[in-house]
C-alpha cells in the first residue's frame, strides 16, 4: 500500500463523491429520470391520505355507501400508479450504473498499466484488486440505488412535513421538532462511521493480499509445512476485519435505534395531541386519519436515512480509495514531441547513470553511482558482479521500467526519454530471470510483443507461425508440441503448470520473437540444466550475431557467450574487456567468476543428486511393480 495515501487532505463527503461526476456524467440523464419516477411515486403515495380524508369525512360519516366505491377505485389507481413509478425508477437506473462501473474499472486498469514499476513496488496487489472489484461495485450500487433514494426520500420528507403542517400546524411542528435529534445524530454518525468504513475497506484489501499470496505461494507453504502458520496469520487478519465489521454494525445499529424510536415517540405524542384536538373540534376524524396516513408514508423515508447514510459514507471511502490510485503521478511518461528511430542499429549507451530506489539509502543493493558503458551494434555484452551490485537495476533502466536520477541512457544516440515508451519497448526487449506467463495460450504468450501478428488473416497467420516456430526453436522449447493442444494449450495462472525451466524458455522465446534491436537478458537461463542451457546458448549465438545483447550472467558458460564483459562493482563499471583479459588483470573479476563457478558446481551437484534420487525412485517402483505382479499371479494360481 502507498505510504502517503493517508497524508492527503481529507475532503468533505460531498466533495469526495462529487469527484465521481466525470465518470457518472453519461449516466446522469437516466439517473435523473429515475429520481423523477421515484419522486412521483412518493407524491402519489402522499396523495392517498387526501382521498382517505375525503372518504372518512364524506361517505363514512354520512353513511352514503354509493360514494365509497369511487374512493376505493381512486386509491387502487393511485396504488397501481405508485407501483408503475417504482418499476420505472428501477428500469431507468439499473443499466447506467453498470456502465459507470465498467468505465471506472477500465480507467483504473489503464492507470495501473501506465503507472511505473516503482508504484507497484509500493502497493499490495490485494489492495489494488479490492479497489477494482469491491469498491467499484459499491459505487455502482450507490449510484443506482443509494443516490436516487437519498435524494428522493429527502424531498419526500420535506413535502411530507409540508402536508403534515397542512393538516394541522401544531401536530406538524410537533412531528418536525421530534425529528431534529435524528439530524444531529446523523451528523455525529458520519464523523464516526466514515473512519470505521475506511478502516474496514483497507483491511479487506489486506485480506485479499493474504489470500493471493497464499494461493501463489501454495507450493512453498506445503513444501515447508507452513500451511497451519499461514492459516493462523490469515485467521488473525480475518478476526481483525470481523471486529471492524462488528464495530460498523454497532454504529449502524445505533442510528437504527434512534430512527425507529424517535418516529414512534412522535407518533405517540401526535396521537395524544390529535385526540385532544379532535375532542376540541379543531380536527376532523378524516383529517386525523389523513395525518397519520401521511406520517406512515413518511416512516420508510425517515427510517431509510440510516442505511442510506451508511451506504453513502461507504461510497465516500470507496471513492477516496479509487482516486488514491488515479491521482498517482507517473513520472515516466512519453515526451510531448517524441523522436522516432526509423532504422535502429542497436547502439546502447549508459552515460554517467545514477539511480537509487525511492527513499532508499545510498548503500542499498541495486544503487548505481555513475555507470558509463557502451554496447556497439551487434555486440554481446555480459554484465557480471556480486549479488546486489545493481545488474538487474541497470537492465531495467534500458526500457524505462525505472528512470535514471541523473545521466542518460541512449539508443542509437537518442536519449530514451525522447522516445515514446511504445517505440522504445519495440526496439528493446527483455527476458527476466523470474519468468511470468499469462493465463492464455502458448502462442499468445510467445507473440505478446508482436501484436501485428494477431488475427485470422491467412498471410498474417502464416507469418505468425513462422516467427513462433523460430522463437521456440531458439529457446529449445519444443516441449510445447507435447502439450495437450500444442502451441494452443492454455498455460495455468502465471505459467505455474509448467516447470521453472519451461517458463524461462517460453519467456526467452517471447523476447526473441519481438525481433528487437537490443535484447536484454536478465539471467534467463538460471532454471535450465547444463545440457539444455548449452543448446539454448548455441541457438542464441545465431540471434546475437545480428542483435545487440546485454546479458546478466550468473554462470561462467553465459559469460563466455559474450564478445566483451562489463564488471559492475559498487554501483560503477570498473572494468570492461574480454573474459580472458579480465581474468588476467582484475582480481575482483576473478573473485566473481570463482563465485559463479562455485554456484554452478553446486547447481550441477544438486542436479546430479536429484537425478540419482529419481533413478532410485524409478528402480524402487519397478521392484514394487514386479512384486505386485508376482503376488497377483500367485493369487490367480491359487484360485
Amino acid at each position: 500500500m502507498s505510504t502517503t495515501q493517508h497524508d492527503r487532505p481529507r475532503l468533505s463527503t460531498a466533495a469526495a463523491i462529487a469527484r465521481l461526476y466525470p465518470y457518472a456524467k453519461p449516466a446522469m440523464p437516466r439517473i435523473y429520470l429515475g429520481m423523477v419516477a421515484a419522486l412521483l411515486a412518493g407524491v402519489v403515495a402522499l396523495a392517498i391520505p387526501l382521498v382517505l380524508q375525503q372518504l372518512v369525512d364524506g361517505p363514512l360519516s354520512s353513511g352514503d355507501a354509493t360514494l365509497v366505491g369511487p374512493a376505493v377505485v381512486i386509491v387502487l389507481v393511485l396504488g397501481v400508479l405508485e407501483a408503475v413509478m417504482i418499476a420505472l425508477r428501477r428500469w431507468f437506473v439499473l443499466t447506467p450504473g453498470t456502465h459507470v462501473e465498467a468505465r471506472m474499472r477500465n480507467a483504473l486498469y489503464a492507470k495501473l498499466q501506465d503507472l511505473p514499476v516503482a508504484f507497484h513496488d509500493r502497493w499490495q496487489s490485494g489492495q489494488l484488486l479490492s479497489r477494482a472489484v469491491s469498491d467499484l461495485n459499491l459505487i455502482r450500487r450507490w449510484l443506482s440505488f443509494g443516490l436516487v433514494l437519498l435524494v428522493v426520500n429527502a424531498v419526500t420528507i420535506v413535502i411530507g412535513f409540508g402536508v403534515l403542517v397542512y393538516w394541522n400546524l401544531w401536530l406538524g411542528l410537533l412531528f418536525l421538532v421530534c425529528s431534529i435529534p435524528l439530524w444531529v445524530y446523523g451528523y455525529l454518525f458520519e464523523q464516526k462511521y466514515s473512519v470505521i468504513a475506511r478502516r474496514a475497506q483497507d483491511q479487506q484489501g489486506d485480506l485479499a493480499t493474504a489470500v493471493e499470496e497464499s494461493v501463489h505461494g501454495i507450493r512453498v507453504l506445503k513444501a515447508f509445512g507452513r500451511g497451519k502458520h499461514s492459516l493462523l496469520k490469515f485467521a488473525d487478519q480475518a478476526e481483525l476485519l470481523r471486529a471492524t465489521e462488528i464495530e460498523k454494525a454497532r454504529a449502524i445499529a445505533g442510528i437504527w435505534f434512534w430512527l425507529i424510536l424517535i418516529p414512534d415517540v412522535a407518533f405517540a405524542l401526535c396521537l395524544l395531541g390529535g385526540v385532544a384536538l379532535g375532542a376540541a373540534g379543531q380536527l376532523t376524524p378524516g383529517e386525523l386519519v389523513a395525518f397519520f396516513a401521511t406520517a406512515t408514508v413518511l416512516r420508510f423515508p425517515v427510517e431509510s436515512i440510516g442505511f442510506l447514510l451508511a451506504m453513502t459514507y461507504d461510497t465516500r471511502s470507496a471513492a477516496d480509495r479509487f482516486f488514491e490510485v488515479m491521482d498517482e503521478t507517473n513520472a515516466i511518461v512519453d515526451p510531448e514531441h517524441p523522436v522516432t528511430i526509423t532504422a535502429p542499429v542497436g547502439r546502447l549507451t549508459f552515460e554517467n547513470v545514477v539511480f537509487r530506489y525511492q527513499d532508499a539509502p545510498a548503500d542499498r543493493p541495486g544503487t548505481l553511482d555513475g555507470v558509463d558503458l557502451t554496447l556497439e551494434p551487434g555486440e554481446t555484452m555480459a554484465l557480471v558482479g556480486v549479488t546486489g551490485s545493481g545488474k538487474t537495476t541497470l537492465t531495467a533502466l534500458a526500457t524505462r521500467l525505472y528512470d535514471v536520477r541523473s545521466g542518460r541512457v541512449l539508443l542509437d544516440g537518442v536519449d530514451i526519454r525522447d522516445l515514446s515508451r511504445e517505440e522504445l519497448r519495440r526496439h528493446i526487449a527483455m527476458a527476466f530471470e523470474d519468468a511470468t506467463l499469462f493465463s492464455t495460450s502458448v502462442r499468445e504468450n510467445v507473440l505478446l510483443g508482436r501484436p501485428e501478428l494477431a488475427g485470422d488473416d491467412p498471410t498474417v497467420r502464416a507469418e505468425a507461425d513462422r516467427v513462433l516456430a523460430e522463437a521456440l526453436e531458439i529457446a529449445q522449447a519444443d516441449f510445447v508440441h507435447r502439450l495437450p493442444d500444442g502451441v494452443d494449450t492454455t498455460v495455468g495462472e502465471e505459467g505455474l503448470s509448467l516447470s521453472g525451466g519451461q517458463r524461462q524458455r517460453l519467456a526467452l522465446a517471447r523476447a526473441v520473437a519481438a525481433r528487437p534491436a537490443v535484447l536484454v537478458l536478465d539471467d534467463p537461463l538460471s532454471a535450465l540444466d547444463v545440457d539444455t542451457e548449452a543448446l539454448v546458448e548455441a541457438a542464441l549465438r545465431r540471434v546475437l550475431a545480428t542483435t545487440t545483447g546485454l546479458i546478466v550472467a550468473h554462470r561462467p558458460s553465459t559469460v563466455q557467450m559474450a564478445d566483451r564483459v562489463a564488471l559492475l562493482q559498487e554501483g560503477r563499471i570498473t572494468d570492461v574487456g574480454t573474459h580472458s583479459e579480465l581474468l588476467q588483470r582484475n582480481e575482483h573479476y576473478r573473485y566473481v567468476i570463482s563465485s559463479l563457478e562455485d554456484e554452478e558446481l553446486a547447481q550441477s551437484e544438486r542436479e546430479d543428486r536429484e537425478l540419482r534420487l529419481a533413478e532410485e525412485e524409478g528402480r524402487r517402483r519397478e521392484a514394487v511393480d514386479r512384486e505386485s505382479r508376482v503376488i497377483e499371479r500367485e493369487g490367480e494360481a491359487k484360485r
